[in-house]
């Protein structure tokens, strides 16, 4: 297994020195969060890739992926009956897809609750025909796009691994799996968490993992335990990233990054 951080959680300091901060602390990878980089991301220039590649490569470090896709620019739904609106968004998630693999990049985690909150069918198929469009493209790339069951109430659409299973098999695309983000499953899964990904990970559509406590902290800054998590990923064989991603940073960002792989190379070291 791999460790990312997410880069947002240290988001104040320019992208050279997230890498710097990131490479020191031990990561091997930054989990990018477009918006980071500005609202128009997804439309960056090449040179511009060229140089978030080679702050990355400098340090020692990876894109591992992308994630946070429609936080922006603002008004994004892949929902929407506006088809403007909707033609927009996937054109942002279309963008998003070639610049991971421009950035060196693996895969994509499609969250964005609030960009497809649905209400009625209408808005769930308009939802399901944008993560076709993108499969289809992540599969032209070479990279994964990942559906992240999120929960209640921030998510209306896709909340269990099981929803996540029925729509990723009626796309039927490689490129277009699932991913399962601890803190959602801690919520909405009816198993603990280490126990879905024993039941998930053979199946072979688990493509990403990402690691945060239920009371929004990052793994070891709260009650959840990681440790029967590490082990059932060792157990099923997964050796790909594992992202850590917080959204309370305390007492600050870098000192959470520092926390977080802390706790978790602890626990890589207890279950070899």
């Amino acid at each position: 297994m791999k460790l990312s951080l997410c880069n947002e959680v240290i988001r104040e300091l320019s992208f050279e020195r997230q890498c710097a901060l990131a490479a020191g602390l031990g990561y091997k990878g930054l989990e990018v969060a477009p918006f980071t980089l500005g609202d128009g991301a997804w439309r960056m220039p090449a040179s511009r890739r060229a140089s978030v590649r080679r702050a990355c490569a400098d340090a020692g470090l990876e894109v591992s992926g992308l994630h946070w896709l429609l936080a922006a620019p603002a008004g994004l739904s892949i929902a929407t009956e506006d088809r403007a609106v909707w033609q927009r968004s996937v054109d942002v998630m279309l963008s998003s897809i070639e610049l991971c693999a421009d950035l060196g990049g693996a895969y994509l985690v499609h969250g964005s609750p609030g960009q497809r909150r649905v209400a009625a069918p209408d808005d769930a198929r308009r939802v399901e025909e944008a993560w076709a469009a993108a499969a289809a493209a992540a599969e032209k790339v070479g990279v994964v796009y990942c559906l992240e069951p999120l929960a209640r109430p921030d998510c209306t659409f896709v909340n269990t691994l099981s929803e996540a299973e029925a729509v990723v098999r009626r796309i039927g695309s490689p490129a277009f799996r699932l991913m399962v983000d601890t803190l959602a499953a801690s919520v909405e899964e009816k198993e603990p968490v280490a126990d879905a990904i024993r039941r998930w990970m053979p199946t072979g559509l688990m493509a990403h993992v990402q690691f945060n406590d239920r009371n929004k902290r990052g793994p070891g800054e709260g009650a959840d335990k990681f440790a029967p998590v590490v082990e059932a990923l060792r157990d099923t064989g997964y050796d790909g990233w594992v992202a850590m991603e917080p959204f309370v940073y305390e007492p600050d960002g870098p000192t959470c990054a520092a926390r977080m792989i802390g706790y978790v190379k602890g626990l890589l070291e207890q279950t070899a």
